[in-house]
């Protein structure tokens, strides 16, 4: 049987991270798919922290987005506005849509060019090489999963984190923060909870911090890791103003549409949906947007759309090295070994690429 002809709709995808990628890699050989994304590669983020203890990583985490958008029309800029019609963007173009998705996640200062993102890896990787202290300030997944990657492949450094909450991984239950504490404990971490610290240009040189209590520490380098801000300012003077909520975020319907709008769908991070925010989650509802877009363009009924459900009781697994890590599942909060084989190892990186047709 004949494969059905392309649509002519047009589906413009903004943002192009796990979500928009695995959006506008299912739409491609059904409507004509345009990407807008500044960055010319896609970074599977849970590689992200390992790719600055081991820079070779990053050449399976960082994939230009040609790689696996083979007819995809890819415009490599960032989204500034919206109206009803068509999208603008910063070097003074739009791109009219029959269908929108919004997958702008949170706000990424990372280089637009692959190959300097992997340069910026090997530039971290020599800060940690040539420092005998390192101070990691913020204790939620980046903070802990960094802290947990120095200390397991650069044990004879003395790491320091600092955290302003009163427990680590606040996204998670208690069972799974104490075990993280303790598995970083066990590596000689010294984690410093409520307390935070400002860094300034003269502090970075000396190498001396000083935390809120008035105690100073020593380091010889230092990474922020403290969370983002959700990346919908390009959005809060646009139609859509009235559909984000008081943090930032576009308030969609069972369909992940966003609230007020029939055409514009939101996934991933951005959304209000009531859940952690996880890759694989921000991936499901690529799924259920992409049939979605499929069944509107082929006219079916509203009746018929798929229907996104929030898993508010979804497994949180965060790395401890390559050896270890946590894992809150559903029942019970685990760490060891488990959560070491089911993510650690390699990240889910080999899954991802094969997801994408790409080869492990």
């Amino acid at each position: 049987m004949a494969e059905p002809a392309k649509s002519s709709a047009v589906v413009v995808v903004v943002g192009g991270g796990v979500a928009g990628a695995f959006v506008a890699k299912s739409l491609q050989s059904h409507a004509q798919v345009v990407l807008i994304e500044p960055k010319d590669y896609l970074e599977i983020p849970y590689g992200e922290l390992r790719s600055k203890v081991e820079p070779l990583f990053a050449e399976r985490t960082l994939i230009k987005h040609t790689d696996y958008l083979t007819d995809v029309r890819i415009i490599n800029t960032r989204a500034t506005g919206i109206t009803e019609k068509e999208v603008l963007t910063e070097d003074g173009g739009s791109v009219t849509y029959d269908y929108l998705v919004i997958a702008t996640g949170h706000v990424d200062s990372a280089t637009r060019i692959r190959d300097e993102r992997l340069e910026e890896f090997k530039q971290d990787n020599q800060k940690i090489e040539s420092s005998r202290s390192i101070l990691v300030i913020g204790g939620g997944p980046v903070g802990v999963e960094l802290a947990a990657e120095i200390a397991t492949d650069y044990p004879g450094k003395k790491v320091t984190l600092v955290h302003k909450g009163s427990r680590l991984l606040e996204f998670v239950g208690p069972k799974a923060s104490k075990k993280a504490l303790d598995w970083l404990v066990s590596k000689k971490v010294d984690v410093l909870l409520n307390e935070t610290v400002e860094v300034t240009s003269l502090e970075a040189s000396s190498g001396t911090y000083t935390i809120s209590s008035g105690e100073k520490i020593t380091a010889d380098c230092h990474f922020v890791c403290v969370g983002k801000r959700i990346g919908s300012g390009w959005l809060s003077h646009s139609f859509l103003k009235e559909s984000l909520d008081d943090k930032g975020r576009l308030q969609v319907d069972k369909n992940l549409r966003v609230r007020g709008s029939q055409i514009v769908f939101a996934a991933g991070d951005i959304t209000d949906v009531p859940e952690i925010k996880q890759g694989y989650l921000a991936q499901a509802h690529a799924m259920v947007i992409a049939k979605n877009i499929k069944l509107l363009i082929n006219g079916s009924a509203e009746s018929k759309l798929a229907t996104y459900t929030a898993n508010s009781s979804a497994p949180a697994l965060v790395s401890l090295g390559r050896k270890g890590g946590v894992a809150q599942l559903p029942c019970f909060t685990v760490s060891g070994w488990l959560p070491a084989f089911i993510k650690s190892r390699d990240l889910f990186i080999g899954k991802v690429r094969k997801e994408i047709g790409l080869k492990a």
